[in-house]
C-alpha cells in the first residue's frame, strides 16, 4: 500500500504538469526581463571624495587630508607630501582615512585612494596639491644629559625632554606631533614646562623594565614660531631601560636600600644634609637620577672665599639627583656620621665601596624615593617630575587639562 501510495502521486504529477506548466509560463519574465531585474538589484558604485581638492593651491601643512568612500569601503590610501609618505587611520567602517601627521610646508602633495562597493567594483581617485609655508627657524633639541648618555640605558624613570629655543604657542598642535612607542606601554602625558620651550613626557608611575622606548617627533609641517613658519625635519630618538634600580632613602633611619627588579640588592649606610638651614636640609620626594662623575668640585653656592659657610671640595664618585646642588657621593671625611647622625650640607654621602658600588650601577632616570625630611623637592627642581601629582601633571599638557 505504501509504494503504490507514491507511485499514485507521481502519476497524478504527471498527469497535472502541463496545466501547471501552462499556467508558470503565462504569469513569469521573459529571459530579457530577468535579467534586466538583475540589472536593477546590483549594488551602487562607490565614489571617493578627498579633502583638499585637486588643484587646490592654498593648503596649510598642517590642514586635515581627508578620504571618505560613499557606497563602499577604502580599501587602500596613498599620501605622499614632497618626498615622505604620510600614515593615516582608518575608521572602524573603512569609510573614512584621516593623514595622521602634517604635511611638508611649500610641498607637491598627491592623493591617491581606492574604494570598493559591495560587488567589488573599483572606484578610484586623485587629488594634486600645494602646500604653501616658510620653513620655521625655531630649534629642538634633547635635554643635554639624555642627549650625553643616549648610547647608555636608563632608568625606569626615564623622562622624555624636548627644549625650543623660542615659546612654542601652537603647543596643542606640536603635542599631537609627538608618538612615543614602547614596547611594554603604559599610560603617560606630556606637560609643558619654561612658559613653553620646554616640554617633558613621563609615565604615570615608572616604565616596566627591560624595553626600549622611541620617541618620534612628526614635526615636519607643525606650527613653530611666526604665522605661517612651519617644521621641516622629524626629530627621533630611542631609548633602552634598563633594570628597574629604585633606591629607598630614609634620612631619619640614616640608610639606603637599593632594589633591582623589586628585589632588595644593598642596604647602604648614608648621612644626609645637616638640617641646620633650609638650604642644608636634604629633599624628600621622588627623585632621578641624572649626571654622573667621578670627580665633581662642589662650591658653597652664593658664597666667596672669606664668607661665613664658603666650602670648596673635591668629591668623588657623584651622582646628581637635582638642580639644588643634591648629589649621592663618597663621603670626603666625617665617616663616624654614616649610618649614624645627618652631617652634610645636603647631599647624600655614602661610604667608599658603597659610593663606587652605585655610581658603577646608576643609570640616568633611576627612581630616588626620599623620606624623612619637612622640605619637599619641587618637581621642576631637576627631573624631579614624578613629584608633581599625576591629574596636576595632565593639567600642563595642551591636549589633557
Amino acid at each position: 500500500m505504501h509504494v503504490n501510495a507514491i507511485r499514485g502521486r507521481l502519476a497524478l504529477t504527471a498527469v497535472t504538469g502541463t496545466a501547471l506548466l501552462a499556467a508558470g509560463c503565462g504569469g513569469g519574465e521573459t529571459a530579457a526581463e530577468e535579467s534586466a531585474h538583475k540589472v536593477n538589484v546590483e549594488a551602487a558604485p562607490a565614489r571617493v571624495v578627498i579633502t583638499p581638492a585637486g588643484g587646490t593651491a592654498t593648503v596649510r601643512p598642517d590642514e586635515p587630508v581627508v578620504v571618505r568612500a560613499a557606497g563602499g569601503r577604502l580599501e587602500g590610501v596613498v599620501l605622499e607630501s614632497g618626498r615622505r609618505m604620510i600614515e593615516g587611520d582608518l575608521n572602524r567602517d573603512r569609510t573614512e582615512w584621516r593623514a595622521r601627521w602634517a604635511l611638508d610646508p611649500g610641498a607637491d602633495v598627491t592623493v591617491r585612494a581606492v574604494a570598493r562597493n559591495a560587488d567589488g567594483r573599483r572606484a578610484t581617485a586623485v587629488s594634486h596639491f600645494r602646500t604653501t609655508g616658510t620653513p620655521s627657524t625655531v630649534t629642538v633639541s634633547q635635554d643635554a644629559v639624555l642627549e650625553d648618555r643616549r648610547h647608555g640605558t636608563f632608568g625606569v624613570g626615564l623622562p622624555i625632554i624636548l627644549n625650543f629655543d623660542k615659546s612654542i604657542t601652537d603647543r596643542a598642535a606640536v603635542e599631537k606631533s609627538l608618538e612615543v612607542i614602547a614596547d611594554k606601554p603604559v599610560e603617560g602625558a606630556w606637560h609643558w614646562f619654561d612658559d613653553g620651550k620646554q616640554v617633558v613626557y613621563r609615565a604615570k608611575m615608572f616604565w616596566p623594565a627591560h624595553q626600549t622606548i622611541r620617541l618620534v617627533a612628526h614635526l615636519t609641517g607643525v606650527p613653530l614660531g611666526k604665522e605661517g613658519h612651519y617644521g621641516t625635519k622629524d626629530f627621533t630618538r630611542t631609548y633602552r631601560i634598563g633594570k628597574a634600580q629604585i633606591s629607598h632613602l630614609d634620612i631619619k633611619r640614616h640608610h639606603m636600600r637599593v632594589d633591582w627588579d623589586g628585589r632588595p640588592v644593598r642596604t647602604i649606610p648614608i648621612s644626609a644634609g645637616n638640617g641646620e638651614t633650609q638650604e642644608y636640609t636634604t629633599t624628600s620626594g621622588i627623585h632621578l637620577n641624572m649626571e654622573k662623575d667621578e670627580d665633581v668640585m662642589m662650591t658653597s653656592p652664593g658664597r666667596s672665599p672669606g664668607d661665613a659657610g664658603y666650602y670648596q671640595e673635591l668629591i668623588h664618585y657623584a651622582v646628581r639627583v637635582s638642580n639644588a646642588g643634591e648629589y649621592l657621593h663618597q663621603t670626603p671625611g666625617d665617616e663616624d656620621c654614616l649610618g649614624v647622625r645627618n652631617c652634610s650640607h645636603g647631599c647624600i654621602r655614602q661610604p667608599a665601596s658603597d659610593a663606587i658600588w652605585y655610581y658603577k650601577h646608576s643609570q640616568a632616570g633611576d627612581p630616588v624615593i626620599a623620606t624623612g625630611t619637612d622640605r619637599q623637592v619641587e618637581p621642576d627642581n631637576g627631573w624631579s617630575f614624578y613629584q608633581m601629582p599625576w591629574k596636576k601633571w595632565l593639567k600642563g599638557s595642551a591636549l589633557h587639562h
